[in-house]
């Protein structure tokens, strides 16, 4: 069954949006209308049947424009299926294991509950050390980051796939109709 969904992003260097462009596709190619846009660009919910939200993570935290519209959105919603996936850790192995089991930002897990999210991911990131700011190449250096791109594009388009099969098993979300 089709769907309208949207995924929307917070990404400071672009990683996180070429993530969220992979799943868009992913979805698309299973016969879903998507619309891909950053959390700033998003007015309305009312169009979608569900909401892929994702953002880049800076010390455990999502960025704040996608905090902005995660709090913003909450009663919209929750009428509708969502998703939300954060990508950051630079690392080789399984981000989750590394990030010692966490998964998600901890101050945004009760919002993540009310709207009774079906599905949180974690991914691994990219590091472009010509694109960081000096603040943030200081801070990648402090924590000895690494530098690289070691996002699992097999692993977001498995995450895709499931959230195309769960659609495809459920009705699209209908507004009602003006007179």
């Amino acid at each position: 069954m089709k769907h309208r969904i949207l995924v929307a992003y917070a990404s400071r260097y672009g990683a996180t949006r070429e993530i969220a462009e992979a799943i868009a596709g992913v979805l698309g190619e299973h016969g879903h209308e998507v619309d891909v846009r950053t959390a700033e660009e998003v007015t309305k919910m009312t169009p979608y049947d569900a909401v892929i939200l994702g953002s880049a993570i800076y010390s455990g935290n999502w960025l704040p424009e996608a905090r902005e519209l995660f709090e913003s959105f909450q009663e919209e919603l929750v009428t509708r299926s969502v998703w939300l996936f954060s990508s950051g850790p630079t690392v080789t192995a399984d981000p989750v294991e590394v990030m010692r089991g966490w998964t998600f930002p901890e101050a945004l897990a009760p919002l993540a509950a009310k709207v009774k999210a079906e599905g949180i991911a974690l991914f691994a990131g990219k590091i472009d050390a010509e694109k960081l700011s000096a603040q943030d190449w200081l801070i990648n250096r402090s924590m000895r980051g690494v530098v690289g791109d070691f996002r699992n594009w097999e692993q977001i388009a498995a995450w895709a796939k499931r959230i195309a099969a769960i659609l495809e098993e459920s009705r699209p979300f209908s507004t009602p109709t003006q007179l």
